[in-house]
């Protein structure tokens, strides 16, 4: 009876052996993300990030659209990790340099600015994928859109891929078959994508994006591709800049899809959105039903922040954003 009894117990440890191995080499899961994450370990967090959000954008609006734009070129390359944030070294070559990022993603200062106060208060705490994330949501709202509960519990990558990001973030010539498969790869949806493209109702773009459209395409309105070219000449000018919306650029609306059923889209791949295919209703409904965009934002935006988290003890908590510990 004693043998029986020790073997059930050695089959039962081993049971339990192979479920707690099982649950850590699952993937991360955004089950495991909660607004409630660091209520206890850092109460001032929300605060601390929304000031700081609050303060640069306030010197400069652009910066809302900035980090808003620098939070989805994180999480579409290998997922909402922080591995944007880390500058390339002598023997280390990250994401920053790639095509789609190149002298093109910023706002990295003010991401280091808030995590610096907050290691002051919360050492070795909150992640730089968090801070990020959190800084999305208040640059959104800091320019007059929605708000809602953040995720947290992201931990940092400890590196990052300058291959993968080519092939993650969709260029501004793309078509839309293009655009639903690089967002589906992601598990977002086509409404996903064409509220998550209202982000371009702030920001600006540089001359060398548009160029081609404003003096070649056709599916855009004359005058307003006329209007573009005097800050776009056809040879040269490659760095000025024009904003996405030109009727309120600093200000999160839906007129970014006013412009698109106007043909009057900067980008090619902002007008095939309302170009004649399957998101052409969706477009329109947002162009004059601004809470139906928001509500569609909203849940993209959350969508986006579950996009392969590291979780648990996966990845680390860097002190500094800009490199491993």
């Amino acid at each position: 009876m004693a043998t029986t009894t020790f073997s059930s117990y050695n089959k039962m440890a081993m049971a339990l052996a192979l479920v707690l191995l099982a649950v850590l080499m699952a993937p991360a899961s955004s089950a495991h993300l909660s607004p409630n994450f660091y209520h206890k370990s850092c109460p001032k967090l929300l605060s601390l990030v929304r000031a700081g959000v609050r303060s640069a954008v306030a010197k400069e609006a652009r910066m809302g659209a900035s980090l808003l734009r620098l939070h989805f070129h994180d999480c579409f390359v290998n997922g909402c990790d922080g591995s944007i944030l880390l500058d390339d070294t002598p023997t280390f070559l990250g994401e920053q340099t790639a095509a789609p990022n190149n002298r093109s993603v910023r706002g990295f200062n003010v991401i280091a600015s808030i995590k610096e106060k907050i290691e002051k208060i919360c050492p070795d705490v909150v992640s730089c994928a968090d801070i990020l994330t959190l800084s999305a949501r208040d640059s959104v709202v800091a320019l007059g859109g929605p708000s809602w509960k953040v995720k947290l519990g992201r931990r940092d990558s400890k590196t990052a891929s300058f291959s993968d990001v080519s092939g993650a973030i969709p260029p501004q010539t793309s078509t839309l078959p293009t655009l639903i498969n690089r967002f589906s790869t992601k598990g977002l949806s086509p409404k996903d994508l064409v509220a998550l493209s209202g982000a371009h109702t702030i920001g600006k773009a540089r001359c060398l994006f548009f160029k081609n459209r404003i003096y070649n395409e056709t599916n855009i309105d004359k005058s307003f591709a006329k209007e573009r070219q005097r800050n776009c000449p056809r040879n040269g000018g490659d760095e000025n800049r024009s904003p996405f919306d030109f009727r309120t650029p600093n200000l999160f609306n839906n007129n970014y899809y006013k412009n698109l059923v106007e043909k009057k889209a900067l980008l090619r791949s902002d007008q095939v959105l309302h170009d004649g295919g399957s998101t052409d209703s969706l477009v329109e409904l947002y162009s004059h039903d601004s809470a139906a965009f928001e509500s569609d934002f909203v849940a993209a935006m959350i969508k986006m922040g579950d996009i392969e988290p590291l979780i648990g003890l996966q990845g680390e908590i860097r002190k500094v954003c800009s490199r491993p510990n």
